[in-house]
């Protein structure tokens, strides 16, 4: 068995230029960064996805990620001086710097945080991070009520890509909480051509719904400024994402 987070790590570019970037938060985020200037702080910074394209436009910026892996992935890119790469996890982050102009965690990262406790703890790092009127915005996604009624077994497929010398295919499988607003997702990957099982990682997320995360922003010193739907700027409709770019208060 590969260990927990390598081959997510591995594989993240390949699959996430297909299942993600056509989405276009690459870009809504980078047109934040422009709008608001520097320094930046990705939370969840991964391969550096969103992340590289800031930085390498000039901007200062600091990526701060809890996984090892997936920030050597992003080392071995090259990246330029002026990005910094922190390991750790945000409820607990205490950077050098507090002067933030925008902070924001793209595809999901504040799922991660997997109740009120460690979700307060997160805004309460980030907003003491940012300078006076700075910026955070991120995303979740629309709970499909349905949806998230159901457990989803292990027969839905991504994209199948190379990694290294092997073309790999990933499946996963859904479990799901609803008392808790909770999801564990197990994802397997295989060989291409011969099924071999070449990993196996577990992902928990938590889901959200508009509303409260309105409530958490307030108790945690931030206004909400933007509420959208999707990263082409259309208004909040309950049709797409659950995007928010808020300030601090």
């Amino acid at each position: 068995m590969v260990t927990y987070h390598r081959m997510l790590a591995a594989s993240y570019d390949a699959l996430y230029a297909k299942l993600r970037d056509p989405a276009g938060d690459r870009e809504f985020y980078a047109g934040l960064a422009r709008e608001h200037g520097g320094p930046a702080l990705e939370i969840g910074c991964g391969t550096g996805r969103v992340l590289l394209p800031i930085a390498r436009a000039g901007l200062p910026c600091t990526g701060l990620d809890p996984s090892r892996d997936m920030l050597d992935a992003l080392r071995d890119k090259n990246p330029p001086a002026n990005l910094e790469l922190v390991e750790g996890e945000v409820q607990r982050m205490s950077l050098e710097r507090r002067d933030y102009a925008l902070a924001y965690a793209a595809f999901r990262v504040f799922q991660h945080l997997l109740d009120v406790d460690s979700q307060l703890a997160a805004l309460s790092r980030i907003r003491d991070h940012l300078r006076p009127n700075g910026v955070f915005a991120f995303d979740v996604f629309e709970p499909d009520l349905a949806r998230m009624a159901v457990d989803e077994p292990d027969t839905r497929e991504d994209e199948t890509v190379r990694v290294g010398a092997r073309m790999v295919r990933r499946s996963f499988a859904v479990r799901r909480e609803q008392s808790t607003q909770r999801m564990e997702i197990t994802l397997r990957y295989l060989d291409a051509d011969t099924d071999e099982e070449l990993g196996r990682e577990r992902i928990k997320l938590r889901w959200c719904y508009r509303y409260e995360l309105e409530h958490l922003l307030h108790r945690a010193g931030f206004e909400p400024l933007r509420w959208l739907s999707g990263f082409d700027g259309r208004p909040y409709d309950g049709s797409g994402e659950i995007i928010v770019v808020a300030r601090r208060r």
